[in-house]
């Protein structure tokens, strides 16, 4: 059999644009025993669906590349397609599912009309003529007129992420970046080993990374510094420094408070305070008491600049930032060479930040290439 559309991965991407074909012929190749598990596994377990605000900006993206497609599906219609689940608008304008990421899941594999082949790990594609081949890891083949690669990034391994959809881009000649880990916590080096002391405390900071600016909360672990703040940071860190203000919505003025220790005076952790003053070599004590060497030291906690070691990796990594080139696809996310051949979703070299864009962006980008293939 020929398909008229074959979609490798039954993820975010691949079953938003199952469920949107119709009076076409199509199949999906998915890896694991059952579909949409990243989608599970989202927003804790209630899938954070779309975002009220959803903007260019909030992606490492070419922003003229994706804004027809983001300007192409709002949050609303996202919703309405998805209008027998019930969601809440929630922190940071994010809409989560009332019930569960299993409800936005069975809704979406209730819209779907297309065979999807389960334990298929695809292992390469060809195009003979026309004709795109698919080969999988147990000798099987498929055939079909358009393909459609929504194969996911590197991260989460255990839900059976892989890169094969770079490598079948770069087998058809596609640029490609390499998939890194993103919205990731970091590693530190050996002047901030203080944060593995502080391994479960969390509270709300800001975080300045070149003109850049992220403000949440920040969580210290056993392994460094992770947290929506930190996560959202990862996304556009490279190497180099970074700047953490820990006091936010506090006035340098208030630190001046008598004879009161620093940790009786400050809205933090009074665990983060002692530990932050004794890896500055002070004692905690009233602010007037320090010398105005000491006070350029407490004054860090305004802007505390360190560079991170690296990150989690991929097995605690979010998402994947790199993927396939968007300079080499079209309006449509057909490759402008391989006539047929489309890319939507984590595989491309957009990642989202946190709060829903990722999971938009998946369907946006699915909804784009209706027009082509309609």
């Amino acid at each position: 059999m020929i398909y008229d559309i074959l979609i490798i991965g039954g993820g975010a991407s691949g079953l938003f644009l199952a469920a949107n074909l119709k009076g076409k012929n199509v199949a999906i190749l998915e890896k694991n025993s059952s579909a949409g598990k990243k989608i599970l596994a989202s927003g804790g377990g209630r899938c954070n669906i779309t975002n009220r605000h959803i903007n260019p900006k909030n992606y490492l993206a070419d922003e003229n590349f994706i804004k027809q497609a983001l300007d192409d599906l709002s949050f609303k219609d996202i919703l309405d397609f998805f209008s027998q689940v019930k969601f809440k608008e929630q922190k940071n304008s994010q809409f989560f599912s009332d019930s569960s990421s299993k409800a936005v899941l069975n809704a979406l594999l209730s819209k779907i009309r297309a065979e999807i082949f389960y334990n298929a790990d695809v292992i390469k594609a060809d195009k003979i003529g026309d004709i795109f081949e698919i080969s999988t890891k147990d000798d099987k083949k498929f055939m079909a007129k358009n393909l459609v690669i929504a194969t996911g990034g590197a991260s989460y391994k255990a839900l059976g992420a892989s890169d094969i959809g770079l490598k079948i881009a770069s087998d058809f000649g596609l640029k490609i970046n390499k998939f890194e880990p993103a919205l990731v916590g970091f590693t530190v080096q050996k002047d901030e080993f203080w944060f593995k002391n502080l391994s479960g405390v969390c509270f709300e900071a800001e975080i300045l990374l070149g003109e850049r600016k992220f403000s949440g909360d920040i969580l210290f672990t056993h392994k460094g510094i992770s947290g929506p703040a930190i996560l959202n940071t990862s996304l556009f860190w490279k190497k180099g420094q970074m700047s953490i203000n820990f006091l936010p919505n506090f006035n340098k003025s208030g630190l001046v408070c008598g004879k009161k220790q620093l940790s009786s005076v400050l809205n933090l952790p009074k665990s983060f305070v002692v530990e932050f003053l004794k890896s500055q070599g002070l004692k905690d004590m009233a602010f007037n008491n320090y010398d105005n060497t000491q006070k350029e030291l407490v004054y860090r906690l305004f802007k505390y600049d360190f560079a991170p070691a690296g990150t989690f990796g991929f097995e605690r990594a979010e998402v994947s930032r790199g993927g396939v080139c968007t300079t080499e696809l079209n309006e449509n996310f057909q490759s402008k060479n391989v006539k047929n051949l489309y890319f939507i979703g984590e595989v491309l070299d957009v990642t989202g930040m946190l709060g829903g864009y990722n999971l938009h962006f998946a369907f946006a980008s699915a909804k784009q290439i209706l027009k082509a293939l309609a």
